[in-house]
Formats: structure tokens, C-alpha cells, sequence
């Protein structure tokens, strides 16, 4: 007879917050990553210690927060009014503590301060934090969420305020390094937010003076602006807008309580349609609404009392009032926007003219597209029926449920044996394969005709979901993965010119990757290195002494699925695509992609490196 298994108060275990944290961390700060991405956890955890102090600074305490990250160590200090001394210990590390629950000192705070911390506190291997205020000091250090050493209040000069210093856990957050790209563009955010604000990093001054006017300036080259930026306050919102000249696509920055919503939201659905609403009544014409937001490039930001965000990570707004007996997001941003966009349109009246001039373009444009568009569509609908270049995965970005939706990537390859060896060896949840024929179409010059008569490009469109906006892209992370030999690389670049040419905003939101894959594999019989560098291969034959077996891989092809599992999994290297905002995208593309100049040439010669195959056949 088989033994019953008892169950007893004994089975039932229930997990103290550190526990539970770093059991489900992407419950807590969405997903991990290695800092290659700008929604990895480690800039999260950043951003929930940051929101603190922006607090602080929004509650009229200290105007400046310096912030420093050396290596793997963060350090946030900020000039509010510091912890209540007797608090410092409950504040990072229980559950439901913190100032945000009593409403009357933060009306529109950005972080809860219910979890923020505490899981920055548990997924770091050393935490400490100490408050100043009232000539005193207190600090307290912790390892994953455990004090390690409480140090008692002492008397200090110091200025008040807080201080947070952190060393996220690499067990949690594998080789992991901070991009200062990535950094930079999310303290920019904060001051634009926060006019009067200077936040120092590393020794850099961040300062905005106009807000989301600086904001739109600093990330568009003014010579590609169709009008100077219209810029709009009220008390709980700020609008600007403008158009671009060159980009086809709508590009929007959002932003609640200080958040930057990146996937958008209810306020930024209510201000499109507001847009498109005012300037229909202002021209008297019943304009589509495509041809209004053609181009446009704005940016939205609001304060409610009480958001409801679609997660924890909080990048999207759901359905929500403004609070304080005041209407809901909809109609607040609608009545905003009907009031002072239509004053300014009447009040500048070149404009409103260089609007309308560009609201007509877009409607011949679409007139003229449209019967390509029609047979496009056709033939996209009928290849994905049957379509042998997308191997589509399970979870996409749009599914605002699932956990892993922001792990949602679509690897880009050439020929087949490439793409065969990644669909062999991909995690079919999450990763989905696009083959490339051969080379893609230089697209540089083209006008957006070319996207629907290009059987290649349309249906890479179609994949990708981009057609009408950005909000529905299906993928996070869009993946070139081509050899990298001089063809590879020209791939490369002819997909780069397609993105910046159509969709620049994938690029300007951070979604586009090149992968990273070994160059060698040395091995003996008990261990295998895979070396991305010459460096990694000469420290690698160093570690395995004798006279270790040396392969060099020439293509993607060559590596069997086998192997590739481990370079598209936990340990993948991507290399993110950025744009620099001193140069127009038509600059950029002129100099890479337009006809052979001079100073190209110089260039090339200037950066040719040549690669000496040290290995014996």
C-alpha cells in the first residue's frame, strides 16, 4: 500500500518579501536583460531609487540630485528632506511603508515607494542607504534584502537629504553592464519634467528650461521641423507639437506623473484624437485622420491623482479620472487641446498655412499609394497564409497580459542555412525567424511606394505590424542577424537604410539590435570557450593551457543549432542601433548610402581595419 504524503500546517510556507522579489523579479521590475536594452531591469531599478528623489524635488525640497555609476555601482543622492531617521530601515525593506500612502504629502507622486525600493534593496548584492537631516545621519547596509549592518545615528554637517548606493545582484543580472546612452536619455526625460531640476551624472550637468519644448529640439535636427514647435501648458498637462519634413511616420513621447509611458496609453489615444478633431474644425475640411498625424512628431505629459498603470514597470495608461473632481483623461486632454491649439493656429497664421500645405501633400501621397497599397495587402494577407520567411513565436509585445512579452524578439537573417539554424534552436515563445532572399533593396532616396512594390519589404512591414503606427508593433527587439563578413555587413547597413528611411522611430525608441555572434570556439575535452574578439581568443587559450582545438566560424551557417541555442539564449550579446541627434537622419543616410563621395571614400580608408587570420589552415 502506498504511503499518503501528510499535509500538514508544515507544508504551507509563506515567503517574506525579500523571498518572493527575487523568486519573480519581473513581476517587480519587467525583464531582466544585461543593460543592452532600455527597459533591462537594471535601469528600472535605477529609475524606482530616482523616482524618490524627483519626489522630493516636485514637493519643493532640493533642486539638485547627482547621480554616479562606476562599473557595476549606482549611487543617488538627493537634497530633499531625508528620511525620518527612525524610518530609514522600514522605508527599503518593508512591505506597504513609505510616504506615498499618505496623500496629502504627495499628490502626484511618481514612485509608490510601496515596492520600489525594496526590490532595488533585494536584487542588489550591497545596498546601502542613509538619510541626513537635522544634523544627523542614519545608514543601514543590506545584502539581498538582508541588514548586514545597522550603524547608529551619528552627528554630521551634512546638507539633508537622502543618499542610495547600490551593486545590482549578478546572479540575478547576468554580465550586465550600464550604457550611458541609455542612462542619459532617461535623466533628460526627468528634467524636461521637471523644469528648475539639475541632475548631475558622473560630472555632466542636465538641465531643461522649456520642458517638453527642449525635449522635441533635443532629439530632431530643427532644419528637418516643418514649424517651430507649439508648445502648450496648462496646470496638469504640456503639450508640444511639430511636423518633420523628411519622416513619414507618427512619433509621440509620453509621459504621466512624470513616467515615460512608452507604450502609450489612454492620454496619448485621447490627445491623438484630440489633435486631429481641432485642426479638422479649425480648417473646416473633414481632413482622414492619417493625413493630420502624417509625420508628426509631439510629446504629452499629464498629472492625475490616482493612475492606473497596465503594470508594475508602469508604460502604459490604463482608464483612469484626473481627480480632484476633475473630468477624465479624455475629456480633459480633448477640452485642453480644442481651446489652445485653435487660439495658437489663429494667432499664427503661418502655421496653421505650413499645416494645411502638409495635410494636402500626405492626401495626395495616400491617394496615389493607395491602389499599391490595396494589391500590397493582398498579396502580404495570402503570404502569411503561407509564409515561408516568417516563423512566427507565441508571445508578442501587444499582449499586455502575458510576462514575457517585452522578451518578444524577431531575429532578421539571411539565406537558409542561417535561418534554418536559428529556427532550430530559438525559443519558440518568444523568438520568431524573418529569411531574407539574398540582399535587400538600397532603399536610400525611395519614396514609401517602394515598401508595397518590394514583395521583401512588405511583407517585413506586414511582420512587424508598423503600418499605421508604432503602438502596434508585434516585436521589442528586432534582430539583425547576418554573418560578419563584408556581405553581411552591407546587409546590414541596406536594413539599417530601410528603418531609417521609413521607421525611424523604431530606432529613436531603441527596438533595433545587431546580435553578436563568436567569431571563434576553442575547446579541449572538458571545457568550451566561445570568443567574440581577438582579446577573448588569446585569454581563452591562455585558460585552457595545452593545446586547446581552435575553430573559426565564417558564417552563421556554419554554427549547428546545437551551439546556437547558446548565443540567441540567457547569454545573448546585442548590440543596440543608436541614432545620435546632432546628425539628420538625411545627413546620415546621404553620407552611408547616396553616391560614392569623397568623404566616404576617406572614411573607409580612414576605419578600414584589416583582420590578419591568425589561425593555421
Amino acid at each position: 500500500m502506498s504511503q499518503e504524503t501528510k499535509y500538514t500546517e508544515d507544508n504551507i510556507r509563506s515567503l517574506d518579501w525579500k523571498e518572493h522579489i527575487r523568486m519573480r523579479p519581473g513581476m517587480y521590475i519587467g525583464k531582466l536583460g544585461d543593460g543592452s536594452s532600455a527597459d533591462d531591469g537594471i535601469y528600472i531599478l535605477l529609475k524606482e531609487v530616482l523616482d524618490n528623489s524627483i519626489d522630493e524635488f516636485v514637493m519643493g525640497a532640493g533642486k539638485t540630485i547627482e547621480i554616479s555609476i562606476k562599473d557595476k555601482k549606482v549611487s543617488i543622492r538627493d537634497y530633499g528632506r531625508g528620511i525620518p531617521l527612525g524610518k530609514v530601515v522600514d522605508v527599503v525593506s518593508k512591505m506597504n511603508t513609505g510616504g506615498k500612502y499618505d496623500s496629502r504629502a504627495f499628490k502626484k507622486s511618481v514612485g509608490l515607494n510601496g515596492v520600489g525600493t525594496k526590490a532595488v534593496n533585494a536584487l542588489s548584492t550591497f545596498f546601502r542607504v542613509e538619510s541626513n537631516r537635522d544634523n544627523q545621519r542614519k545608514a543601514v547596509e543590506f545584502s539581498q534584502g538582508n541588514i548586514t549592518e545597522e550603524f547608529p545615528v551619528e552627528s554630521v554637517s551634512a546638507r539633508k537629504g537622502t543618499k542610495v548606493t547600490f551593486i545590482p545582484d549578478e546572479s540575478i543580472f547576468k554580465n550586465y553592464k550600464f550604457r550611458s546612452e541609455y542612462v542619459v536619455k532617461m535623466l533628460k526625460n526627468y528634467v524636461y519634467l521637471n523644469p528648475g531640476l539639475t541632475i548631475i551624472f558622473n560630472g555632466e550637468k542636465y538641465f531643461s528650461e522649456n520642458g517638453l519644448k527642449d525635449l522635441l529640439e533635443d532629439n530632431n535636427n530643427k532644419e528637418d521641423m516643418l514649424y517651430p514647435i507649439i508648445h502648450l501648458k496648462g496646470d496638469d498637462i504640456e503639450i508640444a507639437i511639430t511636423h518633420s519634413k523628411t519622416q513619414y511616420s507618427e512619433e509621440y513621447h509620453s509621459f504621466v506623473n512624470g513616467q515615460h509611458t512608452t507604450q502609450g496609453g489612454t492620454h496619448q489615444a485621447a490627445f491623438r484624437e484630440s489633435l486631429v478633431k481641432t485642426i479638422r474644425d479649425f480648417y473646416g475640411k473633414n481632413y482622414d485622420a492619417s493625413d493630420v498625424r502624417k509625420s508628426i512628431i509631439a510629446a504629452i505629459a499629464i498629472k492625475v491623482m490616482e493612475p492606473v498603470f497596465e503594470s508594475q514597470t508602469k508604460t502604459k495608461l490604463g482608464s483612469v479620472e484626473m481627480g480632484g473632481g476633475l473630468p477624465t483623461v479624455r475629456t480633459y486632454i480633448n477640452d485642453f487641446v480644442k481651446k489652445y491649439l485653435d487660439n495658437y493656429l489663429h494667432k499664427n497664421n503661418d502655421v496653421a498655412e505650413a499645416l494645411q500645405r502638409k495635410i494636402l501633400q500626405a492626401e495626395r501621397e495616400r491617394k496615389e499609394l493607395s491602389g499599391i497599397r490595396k494589391l500590397a495587402k493582398e498579396r502580404a494577407k495570402k503570404a502569411s497564409l503561407h509564409n515561408k520567411k516568417l516563423r512566427d513565436c507565441r508571445v508578442h509585445l501587444g499582449d499586455v497580459k502575458k510576462e514575457r512579452r517585452l522578451e518578444s524578439t524577431l531575429f532578421i537573417t539571411e539565406g537558409d542555412s542561417a535561418s534554418g539554424s536559428i529556427t532550430k534552436s530559438r525559443d519558440v515563445n518568444t523568438q520568431a525567424v524573418f529569411s531574407l532572399r539574398g540582399k535587400p533593396l538600397n532603399s536610400y532616396g525611395m519614396s514609401k511606394k517602394i515598401v508595397y512594390e518590394n514583395e521583401e519589404f512588405n511583407l517585413l512591414q506586414a511582420a512587424l505590424n508598423i503600418e499605421e503606427s508604432l503602438s502596434d508593433l508585434r516585436y521589442n527587439n528586432i534582430v539583425i542577424a547576418t554573418d560578419a563578413d563584408v556581405d553581411g555587413m552591407h546587409i546590414r547597413l541596406l536594413l539599417i537604410t530601410f528603418f531609417l528611411q521609413f521607421f525611424p522611430e523604431l530606432i529613436k525608441e531603441g527596438h533595433l539590435y545587431i546580435l553578436e555572434t563568436p567569431l571563434f570556439r576553442v575547446r579541449n575535452k572538458k571545457e568550451t570557450i566561445y570568443c567574440y574578439s581577438e582579446e577573448e581568443r588569446i585569454n581563452a587559450i591562455e585558460k585552457l593551457k595545452g593545446k586547446p582545438e581552435i575553430t573559426r566560424f565564417k558564417g552563421l551557417g556554419e554554427i549547428s543549432p546545437d551551439e546556437f541555442k547558446y548565443f540567441i539564449g540567457d547569454d545573448m550579446r546585442l548590440d543596440p542601433v543608436m541614432l545620435d541627434t546632432a546628425t539628420s537622419i538625411e545627413n546620415l543616410l546621404q553620407f552611408y548610402m547616396g553616391k560614392n563621395t569623397p568623404d566616404r571614400q576617406k572614411f573607409i580608408i580612414n576605419n578600414l581595419k584589416v583582420e590578419l587570420d591568425l589561425l593555421e589552415e
